[in-house]
C-alpha cells in the first residue's frame, strides 16, 4: 500500500513542477501585438511576418484599434505577474 501512495505522490509532485514551469514561462513574456509603426494601429499577425509592414509591439493597451502604453522594444517592457510588486501599481 505504501508503494502505491509513493507513486501517486510522485505524479502529483511532478505535475505541480510542470505547472510551476508553465506559469513562470507565461508570466515572463509581455503581451505582443502586430502594429503599424507609423499609425500604431493593430494589424493581423501575418503583417508582422517577413515582407509585411507591421512590427511587434509589447505590452500596453488597445483602445479603438490603436495601442498605447507599451513599446516596440520588448526589453523595455516589464509585466507584473504572480508575486510581482508591479501589480500593486508601484
Amino acid at each position: 500500500m505504501a508503494k502505491r501512495m509513493l507513486r501517486s505522490g510522485t505524479v502529483v509532485l511532478g505535475g505541480m513542477g510542470l505547472l510551476a514551469v508553465t506559469l513562470a514561462a507565461c508570466g515572463s513574456d509581455p503581451d505582443k501585438r502586430c502594429v503599424d509603426r507609423v499609425t500604431q494601429k493593430t494589424l493581423p499577425k501575418y503583417e508582422c511576418k517577413s515582407g509585411g509592414h507591421g512590427t511587434y509591439y509589447y505590452g500596453g493597451t488597445v483602445k479603438n484599434g490603436k495601442v498605447s502604453g507599451g513599446s516596440f522594444d520588448k526589453s523595455s517592457v516589464t509585466r507584473g505577474g504572480f508575486g510581482s510588486d508591479h501589480s500593486s501599481g508601484g
